[in-house]
């Protein structure tokens, strides 16, 4: 994760939703299962379902397993997850916050502090770093030819986003965490090509680790966290120069 520009570390999610994108597809349909038991499957009343869907869409999810998890969701025999954050610590005091989505947390919590102290960690309390990060929503658009910078400004802004930053080959848009999928399908209808549009929590302040066991410790603990089929997303503030 970069300091400097959080496409690094959206560049890295999305290369292992390439890599596998049946993970993807199951954690997005826990989300959606979640959102329809809890808010029902009408999406002009149900928001988040609404915004999940445009997320699963942007993620290549086939329509046909979105509406094979709503009406499975609808059916009141089906699984229950239930929605768990864990915070903790990792090596050197790297900052880790981990949203789940389980049917048993007792297995949860304890495959997670497993992870966590296997590889140089400590699984935390319950806000021990999350006032550490802030909730935003982060777009990343590839530049392009057709359009320029003060343009894509003008539209994100009248879209909802709050900033804009270029970034080499890219622009990132900051917005509101819950405005994030409204605004980056507002600008995929205007002709720009989305290349990520997520929830995100950033780290107020970032960490280096300069020990090669730690390195290797800290990678290790991301791989197995964001491996767990109960995890649905993985937060820190280790500054990765790979």
């Amino acid at each position: 994760m970069s300091g400097h520009s959080k496409w690094k570390n959206i560049l890295h999610k999305k290369e292992k939703t390439d890599a596998q994108r049946a993970k993807v597809f199951t954690k997005i349909g826990k989300e959606i299962a979640i959102t329809v038991r809890e808010g029902g499957s009408d999406i002009s009343v149900n928001s988040r379902l609404r915004d999940l869907i445009v997320r699963a869409k942007q993620n290549n999810v086939p329509n046909d397993n979105i509406e094979r998890v709503i009406k499975k969701a609808s059916n009141s025999d089906g699984i229950v997850y239930e929605e768990i954050l864990y915070e903790g610590y990792g090596p050197s005091g790297v900052a880790v916050i981990v949203e789940t989505a389980t049917d048993n947390r007792n297995r949860t919590a304890s495959d997670l502090r497993h992870y966590f102290d296997k590889f140089g960690g400590n699984l935390g309390q319950t806000g021990c770093v999350g006032y550490m990060f802030t909730d935003k929503g982060i777009i990343i658009i590839e530049k392009d030819k057709k359009f320029s910078e003060d343009k894509l400004m003008e539209d994100a802004l009248e879209a909802g986003a709050e900033d804009i930053s270029a970034d080499g080959d890219i622009y990132e848009i900051t917005t509101e965490p819950n405005d994030v999928y409204a605004v980056s399908s507002a600008l995929e209808k205007l002709g720009y090509k989305i290349m990520s549009g997520e929830k995100d929590k950033i780290p107020e302040i970032y960490i280096t680790l300069e020990d090669e066991e730690d390195i290797r410790k800290m990678n290790l603990l991301l791989e197995h966290l964001e491996d767990n089929d109960d995890v649905q997303e993985v937060y820190h503030n280790w500054e990765n120069q790979d």
